[in-house]
């Protein structure tokens, strides 16, 4: 889209090296079996603690992708897209780790974020992910209304009992949290945590934000129960609307075990269905605001229309745009150069822990249809822009 193609705007704060550096990844990236190879090489080497790998690392993917190692070593990233009037959401991605130390470490640092970010307006919102608070099949248990044991009770209530201390942070310190949406399996357990924390915390204002993936079948229908028992239990809804990031393994899943595939059938559908999330949120601004998390432009520039269609103003406390750091640049400092919430998710922490996290990032860009390829194109535009 020709409103999105100014790559001097998006470009202002890179180096003709890290542009260079940043083309040569996502080349790397456009490539399926390329990335498939690289990455299971890439978490092997790291985990078994080859020191040289996880300097080169650092200095390519976890560069392109992440804030730092620390809060503090981020707050450079931080400031500088702020500069510009982009916001940053600190995500601490640690993945795939599932003992209770980690469950409680993870809280610990969401904690800290909560605090090191109290009146900043650079970290607009909070956010984490279910799994970093309980295991995934714990989830699924609970979602399907299984008898539990009394052990996995215990482990249960700790998980609401995290939920619950971070909600609780926010509320007190008038910071906004965003819940992350995961596997469809453990969704319903989530979904049912973030509905029993916006009705104790969204009393006045949105301070809980669930995320709610339009790639799904039923999502439409999920957000208009949601908004009935808001407005019967008078509460405010917040929600992130993003597509959705576990297409493969949702459909595999499904294959497997014999059940309806929920994912949307087409690319097609999925976007029908964003677009449909977007009137929903814009019919229902008394009550819902969103982050819409995007890095489709045709998506973006509809949000636009239809804020000017009713006479919202860009910066409208109801509504936010988000893309991922190190992507979609062109989208975000456009949108913010406009005077629209724009936000980017910021991940940090140790090289070794985050690796999970960068190579799943790599290889749903790759399944991605264009986004990898749009992203090449504007930095050699760019780049030849800059030649001349």
């Amino acid at each position: 889209m020709p409103i999105f193609n100014d790559t001097k705007v998006a470009f202002a704060d890179k180096s003709d090296a890290q542009l260079r550096k940043a083309y040569w990844m996502f080349k790397m990236i456009e490539q399926p079996a390329l990335t498939s190879l690289g990455t299971s090489v890439l978490n092997f080497t790291v985990h078994n603690n080859f020191p040289f790998v996880t300097g080169i690392v650092k200095s390519t993917l976890f560069e392109q992708f992440c804030g730092g190692e620390t809060r503090e070593e981020s707050m450079k990233v931080v400031k500088q897209l702020f500069k510009r009037g982009v916001g940053s959401i600190f995500d601490y991605s640690i993945e795939g780790k599932e003992d209770e130390e980690t469950f409680d470490a993870v809280c610990k640092e969401i904690k800290d974020i909560i605090r090191f970010s109290v009146g900043n307006p650079a970290i607009p919102f909070i956010v984490f992910k279910p799994t970093a608070f309980g295991r995934i099949d714990l989830y699924e248990a609970v979602g399907k209304g299984t008898e539990l044991t009394s052990s996995q009770k215990e482990e249960w209530a700790r998980v609401v009992k995290r939920f619950d201390e971070i909600c609780s942070l926010c509320h007190e310190h008038n910071k906004k949290v965003m819940v992350d949406a995961e596997e469809t399996w453990m969704q319903d357990a989530a979904d049912h945590l973030c509905e029993e924390m916006m009705e104790k915390y969204n009393q006045e204002k949105p301070i809980v934000w669930n995320t709610i993936q339009m790639y799904r079948t039923g999502r439409l229908e999920y957000m208009e129960e949601n908004l009935q028992r808001a407005r019967e239990k008078n509460y405010f809804i917040g929600y992130k609307i993003v597509r959705g990031a576990y297409m493969e393994k949702e459909r595999a899943r499904a294959a497997e075990k014999g059940y309806a595939d929920p994912i949307q059938p087409t690319k097609e559908a999925s976007d029908q269905n964003y677009n449909a999330g977007i009137d929903f949120v814009m019919n229902h601004l008394d009550k819902v605001s969103a982050f819409f998390g995007t890095h489709n432009e045709i998506s973006s520039e509809l949000i636009m229309d239809k804020m000017k269609a009713k006479s919202l103003d860009n910066g409208n406390p109801h509504v936010y745009f988000g893309q991922l750091y190190g992507m979609s640049d062109n989208i975000s400092f456009y949108l913010s150069d406009k005077g629209y919430n724009v936000a980017k998710y910021l991940p940090y922490g140790p090289v070794k822990d985050v690796v999970p996290y960068l190579t799943r990032r790599a290889r749903e860009n790759t399944s991605v249809a264009g986004q990898t390829g749009r992203e090449l194109g504007l930095i050699k535009k760019e780049l030849q822009r800059r030649r001349k």
